[in-house]
């Protein structure tokens, strides 16, 4: 394989994506079931404390590294065979759409809303009725993001394996 900056730009791609992908993954598979058993004061506390300290600098590479890395990617590999520059496209327009704008306009919406809340202070009720606005939408639009991360990593992995079919018919 060739080390040109297409294939740096692909491979960081990849790798940002799927770090991504893993972190959607860990949270709708072990992190909002776990917490979701807590009652609805441990569960608001644990994910306040949880959106707190996710955001730090390591994470917003991994998370928002892709956006950047996907538009290069598709950039850089316009010229690509049909298949393999559509299937770049794919897995950045997923990524975009499904990662990116949903987590802006839906998910961090949500979190500022939980963080605005006074959850010491704040009544059984009030804290039922936080829960019950917040964490069923939360999970279907993280679920959104879980799904189209993983497909745009799986995608940029076949335009690696396509790449490597049409290396092999050229030669």
């Amino acid at each position: 394989m060739e080390f040109s900056i297409n294939t740096i730009t692909t491979i960081s791609t990849i790798l940002l994506t799927g770090l991504t992908a893993g972190l959607c993954f860990t949270w709708a598979n072990a992190i909002t079931p776990g917490i979701g058993r807590l009652d609805d004061l441990g569960y608001l506390q644990s994910f306040q404390e949880m959106n707190r300290a996710i955001i730090n600098p390591l994470f917003l590479v991994v998370f928002f590294g892709p956006f950047l890395a996907h538009i290069a990617n598709i950039y850089l590999n316009r010229q690509q065979p049909n298949p393999v520059f559509w299937m770049l496209f794919a897995a950045g327009i997923l990524f975009v759409a499904g990662v990116v704008v949903i987590t802006i306009f839906g998910n961090v919406p949500l979190n500022e809303m939980l963080e605005s809340t006074d959850l010491e202070n704040s009544s059984p009720d009030q804290l039922k009725a936080l829960r019950n606005s917040f964490e069923n939408k939360w999970n279907r639009l993280h679920l959104i993001r879980t799904i189209t991360s993983a497909l745009s990593f799986l995608l940029l992995i076949l335009t690696l394996l396509q790449n490597q079919i049409n290396s092999n018919i050229n030669l």
